[in-house]
């Protein structure tokens, strides 16, 4: 399966917005989704989910952490998914990568079971 490609990110001052982008070429045939997850550089083996935005609807969720704050959407014409971060906190510094998966949303619980990985992008909150 080809890989998700993303692009997006950079050092972006607290309280600010940045945009990462996912360009994904190819889904599995169980794969519904597109999923965003974060590796935070004080957990290196944790990867914390952000959201998701399934394909053929285009319904997307958000994780609390970054609700009322992170909007993810798609534009199925360049089959691009982004998610874009607003008012921007120390705690959103982390890698940030987009899987291509199987997803489900039961009782506001999202499961993911991920097919490919993005190379990850890196986000840095500054002061």
């Amino acid at each position: 399966q080809v890989q998700p490609v993303q692009s997006g990110g950079g050092s972006v001052p607290a309280g600010g917005s940045v945009r990462i982008s996912c360009v994904v070429s190819e889904y599995g045939p169980s794969d519904n989704c597109v999923a965003w997850f974060r590796q935070i550089p004080d957990k290196p083996h944790e990867h914390e989910g952000v959201g998701g935005i399934f394909r053929d609807s285009g319904e997307a969720y958000t994780a609390d952490s970054v609700q009322g704050r992170a909007v993810i959407s798609q534009d199925t014409a360049t089959k691009t998914v982004y998610l874009q971060i607003n008012g921007l906190k120390f705690e959103d510094t982390a890698m940030y990568y987009c899987v291509v998966a199987a997803c489900t949303v039961v009782g506001g619980q999202a499961s993911e079971i991920a097919s490919s990985w993005g190379q990850g992008t890196r986000i840095t909150v500054s002061s």
